[in-house]
């Protein structure tokens, strides 16, 4: 018996997406993970605008507990828009994403502080990252099922990067933004109002967004309103429960090992004290790393398979998280902070493409949607949701910021091991030598 999952033997291929069309498709993740940049670089400033306090550490914490609360609707939209694209089309159910994600993002860019509207701030703060939370939470697996179905199957992985490709870019317009504003802005103008800059330039692309995906070809029309999202989420629990749970372990170690990476730019403030410019270049490194080494993984796990390609950068990081960490504190130089830095967020985008792929191809085209968004949110919820408040509770309790470390390195042994049993999902093309075939079959027995 071989590890095979549903996507043995390809699926005809739906109409080759473009650029266009992997550009509209890959914008909302785009502006997800700018908003996650931005959120993270002014973390700082957004906990005294909305939740002032004489304590700095209580004002973080306050400022990153409302950055989780998004996720935790996160499962909500999940359930609710993957199972609406399973039921009418990826189409519609990408088309509702942004425009959530368009009413959020223009809202925390409008929305007064403290001082001026009193307790009604952080209450409306928490408001607009639920809405947000939703739009991401449904975001994910309409999105991502879509570009893999229009992808040839041979191609699945090259297509998938862009996905992860878009994150790492958005990480760096973040860090661009937010070097540009620390470096023409007086400390006091960026408090003040300067941090809102950023969301208003998220807030700007959305509408291109929604004007593109109105005119994509579908690749899904849907199972019809005769199926409600209840029969989606019961068969996705029960008849691909297997693919469910290695997911939600699959995820856990990719997703606190992102939001770690995107708590660096805070850490390099508070723990390290380097300069605000510096930490905000963070991101743009860090973006930069990811973005290329996604691509060399997209690519790697369309020719190896999804489980070697996602699981060999893990098993580096995993063995090098510890001593650059312990580099990074003992010389808390700009250009070892930068270094470590870029080497982290790339093998982590290597092995981000191959994650992709393997979550979506586990489930069949008539629940992907369901599958995936309902893998992705909750692991993102639950892993990610908790990631910086917990990284920031360990360093302030212990005072030692080597503490997360074991934090990291444990997610990324359950990873590890949860990717160890999944099976795979590269599909076996017509023409593949029959010896190729039997070398994969036997190395995923």
């Amino acid at each position: 018996m071989t590890r095979e999952g549903p996507e043995h033997t390809p699926e005809t291929p739906s109409p080759d997406a473009g650029r266009k069309s992997i550009f509209a498709v890959v914008l909302g993740n785009a502006v997800e993970f700018f908003d996650f940049g931005v959120y993270a670089t002014f973390a700082v400033m957004i906990g005294h605008t909305f939740f002032p306090s004489d304590s700095a550490f209580v004002s973080l914490m306050l400022s990153v507990t409302a950055f989780g609360i998004g996720f935790i609707v996160r499962p909500l939209g999940a359930v609710l828009i993957g199972a609406y694209a399973d039921r009418v089309g990826r189409k519609p159910a990408m088309l509702l994403t942004l425009v959530m994600m368009a009413v959020g993002t223009g809202s925390i860019a409008i929305l007064p502080g403290y001082e001026t509207i009193g307790i009604a701030a952080p209450i409306l703060l928490v408001v607009t990252r639920m809405i947000q939370g939703l739009a991401w939470g449904g975001e994910a697996g309409p999105a991502t099922t879509y570009i893999l179905e229009a992808a040839p199957p041979h191609k699945r992985g090259t297509y998938a990067c862009w996905q992860v490709v878009a994150q790492g870019v958005a990480a760096m317009a973040a860090g661009l933004v937010g070097y540009t504003l620390t470096k023409v802005m007086s400390p006091e103008d960026l408090n003040s109002w300067g941090w809102r800059v950023p969301f208003v330039f998220g807030l700007l692309v959305l509408p291109i967004g929604i004007y593109i995906r109105r005119n994509l070809a579908e690749t899904f029309h849907g199972q019809g309103e005769t199926t409600s999202t209840g029969d989606l989420v019961r068969e996705v629990c029960g008849k691909h429960r297997r693919a469910l749970v290695l997911g939600l372990l699959i995820l856990s170690g990719s997703t606190i090992t992102q939001y770690f990476l995107n708590y660096m730019t805070t850490f390099a403030l508070t723990e390290l004290k380097l300069p605000t410019s510096i930490s905000m270049l963070s991101t743009l490194v860090a973006g930069a790393a990811m973005a290329v080494c996604a691509v060399a993984g997209g690519m790697l796990c369309d020719r190896f398979g999804r489980r070697v390609i996602l699981m060999t950068p893990r098993v580096v990081l995993l063995l090098i998280l510890f001593p650059a960490l312990q580099l990074m504190t003992e010389h808390p130089s700009p250009s070892t902070f930068l270094l470590t830095l870029a080497v982290l967020s790339g093998l982590h985008g290597m092995s981000g493409a191959a994650l992709i792929v393997l979550l979506v191809e586990s489930f069949p085209k008539s629940v992907r949607s369901t599958g995936f968004s309902i893998v992705y949110a909750f692991g993102v919820a639950a892993f990610g949701g908790t990631a910086q408040i917990i990284i920031t509770w360990l360093i302030g309790t212990t005072g030692d910021p080597m503490s997360p470390v074991w934090y990291l390195l444990i997610a990324n042994l359950v990873c590890l091991t949860a990717a160890w049993f999944a099976k795979e999902t590269r599909p076996v093309l017509p023409g593949t030598p029959a010896r190729e075939t039997r070398l994969r079959e036997a190395s995923v027995r």
